[in-house]
């Protein structure tokens, strides 16, 4: 009996060492990173009643939701937000600090992801000279490629070429995004060489214009969008050519005065154009059925032109999101066919959220308010000639102040004082909160505070010399619909929903940071962690 027992105990153990190795070596066969622009946190819950089984609820319901996920670094906008989310570092280390940053020398803004050395592919426009050169950080797919010995495909797909771009880093097997000139998904020559053939075939499907033949309709009947303001009202930007921004909408009769075909990125139907297009990649590149471990990134982006459009409180931002539900559903039930749930490790969450509308609020009786970036400029213009007598200003750009260093000094006038001096004048404009130097940012090591989301997206080479802050529910330039980019919990707080391999069915309301994502995927990747993250792997989902 004694001798059996033993026996039987050893046959254990070398079965569980065996499955214990094959755990510690196993890796999902596909990783899906969803990122919803412009979804703030509070979506989920207020539109839950209304959505599908199979969609936002079946994520999580069957997965683990990070409650407590913020940004931990202002500007809170889409290039920087899809940078942190994969390289799992904020603009202070990766470089990109806002779409778009004023370079002194040309004296001209440079886009996050421009690249005029390479050629389009897919159209006959320069939409498609972008790459990720400006990203100074690897993301997560660099990692696993540089890991696999590239048998990994690393893919990322959006409407926004910068959507696209960021999140597939710098070695990726492709990015694909949308041009409105053709209606086609195009990318550029820093990928390959040529667009594959699956890619010409699918746009000449002429899915886009299909799209736009539709009519915008109401998903279910008007009067049960309980969850948001009436239809007709002060806070919403109407389509061109439209008298009221009401239902229903008409594309093709809208297109011409809208952007032609670009009109798609502003309707909920832009978002399954990208669903479908994602679900073919899947096919056409038999992702999750090689080797090792794939990868694709995709942005969902018409939740965010919508969004600015007619801001949180619409009617249209809803009926958005309960067909984006759908798309997602789609999607889910497809990944589940193609290699099983327990093989496909996803996480969908924000780039950032929004802030309500402005009328919405005042309307009210909630202190809010616009601050135009054209009035911010001309008053430091009048300023710096009153106590200067010169123009020392460069541009005024997202936030961010850039002066005329070399006129400073060239008027034998200190560099710092006149910083000090425009963010004290700052202050004094209606609407600003804080007016922060680049001095200041370099030299002081704030604590938990906005002055430290503030230095987070700091990148000395990129940024201003002074950034300034607006105050709670103020916004620039939109005196409709709403826009993002604020150290408030309305624009950093976002979802973080994790579903399939290895992902126990659960919630936390642990505080993490965006950052915190690409070192939890890289360990769950059983890989490094991307080269310039420091943030910690979210242990109580890992748990």
């Amino acid at each position: 009996m004694r001798a059996r027992f033993f026996t039987l105990h050893f046959s254990f153990l070398i079965v569980y060492c065996l499955l214990s190795t094959a755990y510690c070596f196993s890796q999902p066969k596909l990783v899906i990173g969803i990122v919803v622009d412009q979804m703030r946190y509070d979506y989920i819950h207020k539109y839950w009643n209304k959505f599908g089984t199979d969609g936002f609820k079946k994520l999580v319901n069957e997965g683990f939701s990070c409650n407590n996920t913020n940004y931990n670094y202002v500007p809170t906008f889409t290039g920087p937000g899809h940078s942190a989310i994969y390289t799992g570092t904020t603009p202070s280390v990766n470089g990109i600090v806002g779409n778009e940053w004023y370079d002194r020398e040309t004296r001209k803004p440079i886009y996050c992801v421009d690249d005029k050395t390479v050629i389009t592919l897919g159209s006959g426009t320069d939409a498609g000279k972008m790459s990720p050169q400006n990203l100074l950080s690897p993301t997560i797919g660099e990692v696993l490629r540089v890991s696999s010995n590239n048998k990994s495909k690393v893919i990322g797909i959006a409407l926004k070429d910068r959507g696209a771009i960021l999140p597939a880093g710098h070695n990726a097997t492709a990015a694909y995004w949308y041009d409105a000139s053709n209606g086609s998904w195009i990318t550029g020559t820093y990928y390959m060489k040529e667009l594959p053939a699956w890619v010409s075939d699918y746009n000449k499907t002429g899915s886009a214009k299909k799209y736009l033949a539709r009519q915008w309709n109401t998903l279910l009947p008007i009067e049960q969008y309980t969850e948001s303001d009436a239809d007709d009202n002060v806070c919403e930007q109407s389509y061109k050519g439209k008298e009221k921004p009401t239902f229903s909408y008409y594309l093709d009769s809208l297109m011409k005065n809208n952007g032609g075909l670009g009109l798609l990125r502003s309707t909920p139907f832009g978002n399954s154009f990208t669903k479908d297009f994602a679900v073919e990649t899947v096919k056409k590149e038999n992702l999750g059925k090689g080797d090792a471990a794939d990868m694709l990134c995709v942005s969902f982006s018409s939740t965010d032109y919508i969004g600015h459009q007619f801001g949180p409180q619409s009617i249209e931002v809803e009926d958005c999101y309960l067909r984006l539900d759908r798309d997602i559903a789609d999607l889910l039930k497809f990944l589940d066919q193609w290699v099983g749930k327990n093989n496909v490790l996803l996480f969908l969450t924000a780039d950032h959220g929004a802030g309500e509308s402005v009328p919405c609020l005042q309307k009210k009786n909630i202190p809010a308010g616009v601050l135009d970036e054209k009035t911010v400029s001309d008053s430091l213009k009048k300023f710096y000639w009153r106590t200067y007598r010169d123009s020392l200003l460069m541009k005024v750009l997202d936030f961010q102040v850039y002066l005329y260093k070399g006129k400073i000094l060239g008027k034998k006038l200190s560099i710092k004082k006149v910083q000090d001096t425009t963010a004290h004048y700052l202050m004094k404009l209606t609407g600003i909160s804080d007016a922060i130097t680049s001095g200041a940012i370099q030299e002081q090591d704030y604590k938990e505070s906005i002055q430290a989301k503030v230095k987070r997206g700091f990148y000395p080479q990129r940024s201003g010399d002074v950034i300034f802050v607006l105050k709670p529910n103020w916004l620039e330039d939109y005196h409709k619909g709403t826009t993002h980019g604020s150290p408030y919990e309305y624009d950093t707080h976002v979802p973080l929903l994790w579903w399939g391999y290895h992902v126990d069915k659960g919630s936390s309301d642990e505080s993490i940071t965006i950052t915190q994502i690409a070192p939890t995927i890289s360990m769950m990747l059983k890989i490094p962690p991307p080269a310039d993250c420091r943030t910690s792997v979210i242990q109580s989902m890992l748990k």
